[in-house]
């Protein structure tokens, strides 16, 4: 709940920021917050605390590796241009939202929990990689075509 409280204002100023074509105030503003939470919003009450802070099993067992993951799906965008299609946006907003609800049904034992699961990982997740798989051939693919059609003499600027 904190996180969301506190990220709330930061996804408002990026959506105004991105509406009056300010694309890169936005983009810091979603890393520095996330890096203020990550760093001061953690770090404060680790330093603070006797032993430091307990992390619990669940996050051991899916914060943790999804974090590096989200990181790895984010790789393609650095293919395209570094721009989020709409297609990106919205998969990682459902990607978001099934995390959502993983935590949610994992923190009161829900009796779908593992039908839920099942189903993230043996269609959702292997579905999201192929994807990912796929944009990165396909943009790869685009980036040599440029390359070739520019030539070895051509300039490094030209598309």
């Amino acid at each position: 709940m904190v996180a969301l409280g506190t990220s709330l204002p930061e996804l408002a100023a990026s959506v105004v920021a991105v509406r009056r074509g300010q694309r890169d105030l936005a983009i810091g503003n979603v890393v520095g917050n996330c890096l203020l939470n990550l760093g001061l919003v953690l770090g404060v009450p680790a330093i603070l605390v006797d032993g430091g802070l307990p992390v619990p099993a669940a996050a051991v067992a899916l914060d943790i590796p999804g974090m590096p993951a989200a990181v790895v799906a984010l790789l393609p965008i650095a293919f395209t241009g570094f721009a989020v299609a709409r297609w990106e946006g919205g998969l990682f907003l459902v990607l978001y939202f099934a995390y959502t609800g993983y935590v949610l049904l994992a923190a009161t034992e829900h009796d779908a929990l593992e039908g839920f699961s099942s189903v993230m990982v043996s269609f959702v997740l292997p579905l999201v990689v192929m994807t990912l798989v796929a944009v990165s051939a396909h943009e790869l693919g685009r980036r040599r075509e440029r390359r070739e059609r520019r030539g070895p003499g051509g300039p490094a600027g030209a598309p």
